[in-house]
């Protein structure tokens, strides 16, 4: 039986310094405060040094100031993401029905649901290791989590047409540049989660095409984007007969398109 060789916290940042983590001595703290003994904490930094995400190696990530659960090759939530989550807070009735499509660790539906008094959450992605994950957040929220294509496993009969507020955070990254992307992303992410086809923007026209019959009167659709994409991204909006709004974020540089369906009589 072989044993690890115990590790000083700067042992630690050293290493994770070596290996070319930015925040080596915040991701140091992380680990050594989540280590049970000295063989799990050599283990994690081996893990992250090799370039697995941090999340993964915790098992969870920081979202909204809460923990959520990531499991590994399960999309990690980005901080910019919590701009559009905010987005949603402010648009969101008193009673609001959620859904969280491509929805991965299921973080952000479960972090909206945690800013809100009374909400019916609905999740769905169609990569099974991400459901089975956001079961463990979107459950401890009182939702429910559905596996397949977009709006196919959801309950039509009892959800259409009464949706709030519509999170879709879509792949946008276009297939040509997924080589481009950081080895984080690219090795330990699924592809599913980062691939939007040949201008990254194959996902969302599918959503929008169906999104109005889902969403309830005055209902919102919120996506992510990226600068580039953002004028065709709110064309697929306005083709979907929902009015269109972009809304960013300097500190996080984060853009958000927000689609309306227009309510009676507007």
């Amino acid at each position: 039986m072989s044993l690890s060789p115990p590790l000083s916290p700067s042992a630690v940042v050293i290493r994770l310094r070596a290996a070319g983590c930015v925040f080596a001595e915040d991701e140091a703290d992380l680990l050594l405060a989540a280590a049970r003994d000295a063989a799990h904490l050599f283990a994690m930094v081996e893990s992250r040094a090799e370039g697995l995400p941090l999340e993964h190696v915790l098992g969870w990530a920081q979202f909204r100031g809460h923990r959520f659960a990531v499991d590994p090759g399960v999309f990690v939530p980005r901080r910019r993401t919590e701009f559009l989550v905010e987005q949603a807070v402010a648009l969101a009735p008193a009673r609001a029905v959620v859904v969280d499509l491509c929805c991965g660790s299921g973080a952000l539906g479960a972090a909206l649901a945690a800013s809100l008094e009374q909400v019916e959450l609905y999740a769905a992605d169609v990569d099974p290791a991400a459901v089975r994950c956001a079961r463990r957040n979107v459950t401890a929220a009182g939702g429910q989590v559905y596996e397949g294509d977009l709006f196919a496993p959801l309950p039509a009969t009892t959800l259409r047409g009464r949706v709030d507020v519509l999170l879709a955070n879509v792949p946008y990254v276009p297939t040509d540049e997924i080589d481009l992307l950081p080895p984080e992303a690219r090795i330990h992410e699924a592809r599913v989660a980062l691939d939007g086809g040949a201008d990254g923007l194959d996902v969302l026209r599918r959503v929008t095409a169906d999104t109005a019959r889902w969403l309830a009167p005055g209902g919102h659709l919120l996506f992510e984007t990226s600068e580039r994409q953002m004028p065709r991204a709110v064309e697929t909006v306005v083709r979907g007969g929902l009015v269109p709004r972009v809304v960013t974020s300097d500190e996080l540089y984060a853009t958000v398109v927000i689609g309306t369906r227009a309510a009676p009589g507007e």
